[in-house]
């Protein structure tokens, strides 16, 4: 007498032959090296997808975060005990503002850093003063106070942690959140 199998392990066979199939395929399409990976500066961008020589994204919807991250660093650096702002960081601010104005329903928060050394107060303070830096520059080029929160958070927030300038270098900033978001991608 034959046994007749339901019709579902009729169809097992084939799905696991195809799941199978599939997963061989993924796994040959991880294994590529990154030698056999195309270049990104061959096919005209950074690491990041960004053009050479600018900071535009392939295809960010407008308004968008990821399109303010196309348009502008979020990051500004500053020199030691310093808030004056370089020539490079008022060229970001500048791009901020620039968005900014563009896509008015926007709220930013600039967050004042600093490096490890020296008191917690005194980094704090250093923290606050380089924020309000940054929000002064951009309430210049017309984007309203309103919309610009500063805060600092001094030392407590480091992104490299070393006893070494290059260390230091990194955590002396102002970054840019925008409507409660971070947009760099550390």
């Amino acid at each position: 007498m034959a046994r007749h199998l339901p019709s579902a392990c009729l169809l097992a066979r084939p799905i696991r032959i195809l799941l199978a199939a599939s997963a061989a395929v993924l796994a040959a399409a991880c294994s590529q090296t990154s030698s056999t990976a195309p270049n990104p500066s061959l096919l005209g961008s950074d690491e990041n997808g960004f053009s050479r020589g600018s900071r535009t994204a392939r295809a960010a919807t407008p308004g968008t975060i990821e399109d303010f991250r196309s348009q502008s660093r979020d990051i500004v650096y500053f020199a030691s005990d310093s808030t004056d702002l370089n020539p490079e960081s008022m060229a970001t601010l500048d791009n901020q503002a620039r968005w900014l104005g563009r896509y008015p329903s926007h709220t930013i928060v600039i967050e004042g850093h600093a490096d490890e050394r020296g008191t917690r107060e005194y980094n704090l303070a250093l923290g606050a003063r380089r924020a309000q830096s940054v929000r002064a520059y951009l309430v210049s080029k017309g984007i309203p106070a309103s919309r610009i929160r500063s805060l600092s958070y001094g030392k407590e927030r480091p992104v490299a942690v070393c006893d070494d300038i290059s260390c230091w270098s990194q955590n002396r900033r102002a970054q840019t959140i925008l409507n409660g978001l971070a947009v760099s991608q550390r």
